[in-house]
């Protein structure tokens, strides 16, 4: 039995990680220093303003945007004070994604 892959193109749109750096790109925010909150709002913005069949990969990202910013929202417990940015694993992976690109 074949598996058949499901492509989405949302609008000139590759994937989730693809309208991620093209709004990044577009309103010239810093990779390394992402403001969670607007980005958050207009990803949720663009997928919301277009009519999509299968969009099950940019919910998904929806949702990991919205954790990261309630993440950022919340006091870290005095023992995580030094932890990792919630961003720096989306950073990590909008980095790659745009070198390959």
């Amino acid at each position: 039995m074949e598996k058949e892959i499901l492509n989405v193109r949302l609008t000139g749109f590759e994937g989730p990680l693809d309208l991620l750096l093209h709004l990044i790109e577009k309103n010239e925010i810093d990779i390394y220093d992402i403001p969670i909150t607007d980005l958050t709002d207009r990803y949720m913005e663009y997928i919301e303003s277009h009519s999509m069949d299968s969009i099950s990969e940019f919910i998904l990202m929806a949702a990991t945007l919205l954790e990261i910013k309630s993440k950022m929202l919340l006091p870290l417990p005095q023992k995580e004070e030094a932890s990792i940015d919630p961003r720096q694993e989306l950073i990590e992976k909008l980095i790659e994604y745009k070198r390959f690109k």
